[in-house]
């Protein structure tokens, strides 16, 4: 816990896991509303970028935003992020074709990444024997915002329509606003560093750390794995053999939230007995989740894999940042600007490489296409396993 701070409490974390879920929620509202934008703008080979563009957004975001955190009042840059989110959702609803979606969903993605201030935060302010369960309850809130934002925009646009959906971004990125400012400390880094020198930093620490490296690699390939899937699920459930629309896809984010209970106990067990072996758990269950959707596919089959995927994703993730927060203190925003900026490159590859599986193959070669990142993944870690255990 850092000095000047008052520490955690449990109505603080669960604040700041609830705001998280908001921010984050942001990304992912125009996935399971991909088929309803697609038929107003029929015709536009736009439409398939727009989840490519809110990662690629939330990855400049991270890039060039989080290190901020690094440098200034960490509360008053969460409270201001949250407003330019709230006009960003709101500008988008007004978009009049494809193409200016696109563009509004880069702003959307970028200030969405106010949900990467929060986590360091919180990993600042709690004990080192507690900043595993910590990580885990408030990632737990966006996961929670990950997979409800499915099902909130699924419903929204199958009854009222997909502009509806962005215009109520408004009010709930403005409540978060609210939130954090009466809830979070002020928090005043001491880095001394200005903002060039910080975003220069980047690349020593990339350099420097071999963990952050490893991490954010491994994570990058599960996260393009993770996002194949949820891009691809509403064009898939519209198929003949489904004939399911944006509500049904939306469902799926309700059954993935049993990955919120992975992810405070993921954090426990880190704490307790080191990051590997939930690392390597993680990534081999997301493997089996997309073997169970090639194999098995029916809505049974993909209600037991996407429990399969979230669960795994979930759990190598926080074990991920568990050991990213332990290597700098005084430079938590910066590693975490490393580590997500690769994630979530990862995701936008993992949503474009999706799109491009799902026209050339349909939903196996979608299927081949996530199997083989997460098996990229497993094999990162276990590479990384065994060059541990030869050095010791």
């Amino acid at each position: 816990m850092e000095s000047g701070v008052r520490p955690l409490s449990f109505g603080l974390i669960l604040t700041m896991a609830i705001a998280c879920g908001v921010a984050v929620a942001n990304i992912y509202y125009n996935q399971p509303m991909l088929g309803v934008i697609k038929r107003e703008f029929a015709g536009s080979w736009w439409v398939g970028l727009i989840p490519t563009a809110t990662q690629i957004g939330y990855g400049l975001g991270l890039f060039l935003l989080v290190p901020l955190g690094d440098l200034m009042d960490r509360r008053r840059l969460i409270v201001g992020q949250f407003l330019l989110l709230g006009v960003a959702s709101f500008a988008a609803s007004l978009a009049p074709n494809a193409a200016a979606l696109v563009a509004a969903s880069l702003v959307v993605g970028a200030c969405a990444s106010v949900a990467q201030q929060i986590i360091p935060f919180a990993a600042s302010l709690a004990a080192p024997d507690k900043r595993g369960s910590t990580i885990g309850t408030v990632m737990a809130g966006l996961l929670c915002g990950i997979l409800l934002s499915r099902l909130l925009s699924g419903v929204v646009a199958t009854y009222a329509g997909w502009r509806e959906m962005f215009q109520l971004g408004l009010p709930i990125s403005v409540g978060g606003a609210i939130a954090m400012a009466i809830a979070l400390p002020r928090n005043y880094p001491h880095s001394g560093l200005r903002y060039t020198e910080a975003l220069k930093s980047l690349v020593h620490l990339w350099v420097a750390e071999s963990s952050l490296r490893r991490a954010s690699l491994m994570q990058a390939a599960m996260f393009a794995s993770f996002s194949a899937f949820w891009t691809i699920l509403a064009l898939h459930l519209e198929e003949p053999n489904f004939n399911l629309g944006a509500d049904a896809a939306g469902l799926f984010g309700v059954v993935g939230a049993v990955g919120v209970v992975a992810a405070p106990l993921a954090g426990r067990l880190a704490d307790r007995r080191g990051s590997e072996l939930v690392l390597c758990f993680g990534a081999g269950l997301v493997v089996v989740s997309w073997l169970l959707f090639g194999v098995w596919d029916h809505l049974a089959g993909l209600v037991a894999g996407v429990i399969i995927m979230d669960i795994g994703a979930q759990g190598a993730l926080i074990s991920n940042q568990h050991m990213i927060y332990a290597l700098r203190p005084e430079a938590r925003s910066r590693l975490n600007t490393v580590f997500m900026t690769t994630m979530f490159v990862g995701g936008a590859f993992g949503s474009i490489g999706g799109i491009v599986a799902w026209e050339s193959g349909g939903w196996l070669a979608v299927c081949g296409f996530g199997a083989a990142l997460a098996l990229a993944a497993l094999s990162l870690q276990m590479f990384d396993r065994a060059v541990a255990s030869d050095a010791r």
